[in-house]
């Protein structure tokens, strides 16, 4: 909800853009931390991972409904990210160790499914209290969903075996992804392709206000547009990503997403093109970014809550990019934040044609 709200947010807090920028670039750097916390689910358990991670996202969210400052704003959005950071690396490790890879595609895009849904119902919500009742509103909602969420969680999931690992198997496990060349090049992907996300992401909320002056409950309708373009994007990985291949299901996205990336400003002098433009540009990366996560599950197998972890902390590091660039990017325009988007595309193709070269030679099934 961060993105389109951005105005919102900055108004309610008396803060501009550049310096809601630096909050959001602390979020993503946090997610760096997410290797360091996969101890969890790979030694202690994937429902352990999973209940930790929602602990820390419904606390985080509560922070700013006691203190509303910018310093308790950029906690809660720390702590609300690094919730999901260690909620989604334990959740595909879970998946990784039940579902054969030839059908981990399908999976996968079935549990995204729940972003664009927050997209598409989510976010018209938020933007309803936000115009109603200030900028904090929304905030003691999602604690109390996160809270839901986690006790659906305790009762549905099987029970843990006995903890066999320790921070020694920690510190292996992140020496083995940091020591693996086709992890590596999979975690450049994630980074590329999130930084290529990132620089659109950051100022679209923004955009759509200056260029369209459209208010707050529109924005979040607007919003809803994108999240039916990521729930087109995860229908698409659904049933392309295992049929494809999934390093090819994944250039392919990368393709279209570089192609809708130097569209976005040749569309966007009016609303409806503007509209197209995002949309397309948010199907493509969805798309991309579902298909990449069944291929990084089967890397390394041995250490699969790690390098999924370690991928979450590339997609951050991705996002912190991108949102340092973003506004000096957005002083040229829209054109700027695309040619910029086609830049780092570019330069997750080539770490994928890297990845799938190793992949073969090593006779890996993720190829």
């Amino acid at each position: 909800m961060v993105y389109p709200f951005l105005p919102a947010f900055g108004r309610g807090l008396g803060i501009d853009l550049p310096v809601l920028s630096i909050a959001i670039t602390i979020r993503s750097a946090l997610g760096t931390l997410g290797p360091f916390f996969a101890f969890i689910a790979d030694n202690r358990g994937r429902k352990a991972g999973m209940i930790s991670g929602l602990l820390l996202y419904s606390f985080g969210a509560l922070i700013v409904v006691f203190k509303p400052t910018f310093p308790a704003f950029v906690v809660t959005l720390s702590l609300t990210m690094l919730g999901k950071y260690i909620f989604d690396p334990a959740m595909q490790a879970f998946l990784g160790d039940r579902v054969p890879y030839h059908r981990r595609g399908l999976v996968v895009a079935a549990t995204e499914l729940g972003w664009s849904f927050s997209f598409i119902f989510g976010i018209p919500l938020v933007g309803f209290l936000i115009a109603r009742q200030g900028w904090l509103a929304p905030f003691p909602l999602l604690a109390l969903l996160g809270l839901l969420a986690l006790g659906l969680l305790v009762r549905i999931l099987p029970k843990d075996p006995e903890p066999s690992g320790s921070s020694l198997g920690t510190r292996r496990n992140i020496r083995l992804v940091l020591s693996s060349q086709p992890a590596l090049a999979g975690l450049a992907i994630s980074t590329f392709a999130s930084a290529a996300n990132e620089v659109v992401n950051l100022v679209f909320g923004v955009w759509m206000e200056d260029a369209f002056s459209l208010q707050i409950a529109t924005i979040g309708a607007a919003a809803a547009v994108i999240g039916l373009s990521e729930l087109g994007g995860e229908a698409l990985s659904a049933g392309l990503a295992d049929r494809l291949g999934k390093p090819r299901a994944v250039g392919l996205g990368i393709l279209m997403n570089s192609l809708a990336a130097l569209l976005l400003p040749l569309l966007g002098s009016t609303l409806p093109g503007a509209m197209v433009g995002l949309f397309i540009f948010y199907i493509t990366f969805e798309y991309t970014l579902v298909s990449t996560i069944p291929m990084m599950t089967e890397i390394l197998p041995t250490a699969r809550a790690t390098l999924m972890a370690t991928n979450v902390a590339g997609h951050s590091i991705g996002r912190a990019i991108g949102a340092l660039l973003g506004p000096a990017l957005y002083s040229y325009g829209i054109l700027g934040s695309g040619l910029a988007a086609l830049a780092f595309n570019l330069l997750g193709l080539f770490a994928l044609s890297r990845l799938t070269r190793m992949l073969r030679a090593e006779g890996n099934p993720a190829h």
